[in-house]
């Protein structure tokens, strides 16, 4: 997929810078980019919530990067503070652990162990090394264990392209290689009809976020792409020479999008693709079968991934529940979260539905899905229960083998 300077988020790759307050994050940061992104200060606990910058990293291509506050803070002000830079934690692609050069400790290595242990890829920057000299065994250490440790200094710029290319060799191989969100299913030369409802939702004069992505993805992929509203597809299908390759559609308008595409014509909507492309679609294909099991009164989450004001047929907050009540046939105990809230305790719950997260990068979604997991609570996706409430899940996954296979072994 082509990315450039005006990138999403969600598709950039974040880099998380992380260590003591004080320690030089961002000051590193700021020598990183070349600019000003955040404030510097000897007072330790300047930083108090995590910065964004998003940049190109050439050759590697569009970046996030996170300077953190100190995870060491203190009081109560100090734990809210250390609470959203693990939050970080979750959506992280490749971490910097930052350390003064004379300063590393028991504390550190926690924090390398818990990067590691998450699978995330990590480097040690030793700052301040123009006043300071490192511990003779700290560099060696984590070399033996490969993990890249670069001595730097913002202040007289030492070892930052040094730390730029630990970056870029760092970085998950793959990251910008993935299989797109549509082009793989459709192909170069081959049509794929995008189904755009325009309503309340949709920003006047745009398209939403999804749309958008998945026709740049199509176009990447040198496909022929048509977009209409959901009254025009039975005529758009009949204009063209030959059958489409795919027929993507807003889940909202499934019912009747399903209706007007012929049965052999591949369906399946915006959301799903999105589950594919952001988290594990089969994990959570298989989770759908607890909607069967819900009974009136059981507790349900609805993550939101963006903080947007609900309208009056909010998807989320109207329509899903809707849809469930009826499919239950009682009401049901619904709660939901916004953006970068997600409760760590989820026991409660005996399900989560999760928005498309075209606001949010891959990991931060695979690791609800993990937390999710491993607390014996199933996650899955606003599409798919539209999809399976509706009765037409199994034609929506079976442009997707393995995930439609989860979901009937699920159901045996």
């Amino acid at each position: 997929m082509t990315l450039n300077r005006s990138t999403p988020r969600g598709m950039r790759l974040h880099i998380g810078l992380f260590g003591r307050r004080n320690a030089g994050k961002s000051s590193l940061l700021n020598a990183i980019t070349r600019q000003q992104v955040s404030i510097v200060s000897a007072v330790a606990g300047t930083t108090t919530d995590p910065v964004e910058k998003p940049m190109e990293l050439l050759p590697l291509g569009p970046v996030l990067f996170i300077d953190t506050a100190g995870i060491d803070d203190e009081g109560a002000l100090g734990e809210l503070r250390v609470e959203k830079t693990r939050r970080v934690l979750d959506r992280t692609d490749l971490a910097v652990v930052v350390c003064e050069a004379d300063s590393w400790t028991a504390f550190e290595e926690g924090l390398l162990s818990e990067l590691t242990t998450r699978g995330v890829p990590v480097i040690v920057a030793l700052t301040k090394a123009d006043d300071r000299l490192p511990c003779e065994q700290t560099a060696p250490d984590l070399e033996k264990r490969k993990v890249p440790c670069v001595l730097t200094s913002a202040t007289t710029s030492q070892g930052i392209p040094q730390l730029r290319q630990a970056l870029l060799e760092a970085a998950p191989e793959g990251h910008f290689e993935g299989p797109g969100i549509a082009s793989d299913l459709v192909g170069p030369g081959e049509v794929a009809v995008l189904v755009v409802p325009i309503d309340k939702e949709a920003p006047k004069g745009r398209l939403i976020l999804p749309q958008v992505q998945t026709l740049r993805d199509l176009l990447d992929g040198d496909a022929i792409s048509v977009v209409v509203k959901e009254r025009e597809l039975g005529a758009a299908l009949s204009l063209l020479g030959r059958p489409p390759k795919l027929v993507i559609t807003d889940s909202q308008a499934f019912l009747k999008v399903a209706a007007d595409t012929p049965r052999k014509v591949p369906l399946t909507s915006f959301s799903i693709l999105f589950a594919r492309l952001k988290g594990d679609l089969a994990s959570m294909a298989a989770s759908l079968r607890r909607i069967d099991e819900l009974r009136v009164g059981d507790k349900v989450l609805i993550a939101e991934a963006c903080s947007h004001h609900p309208i009056g047929e909010d998807i989320g907050r109207v329509k899903i529940p809707r849809w469930l009540t009826q499919y239950v046939g009682g009401q049901l105990a619904i709660t939901h979260v916004q953006g970068r809230d997600f409760p760590d305790d989820l026991a409660a719950y005996q399900l989560i539905i999760h928005c498309g997260s075209c606001m949010f990068n891959r990991r931060a979604v695979l690791s609800r899905q993990h937390s999710a997991a491993q607390q014996g609570v199933p996650m899955t996706n606003y599409g798919l229960v539209i999809a399976h409430t509706l009765g037409i899940l199994e034609r929506a996954l079976e442009p997707f083998p393995a995930a439609l296979a989860a979901y009937r072994v699920k159901g045996r």
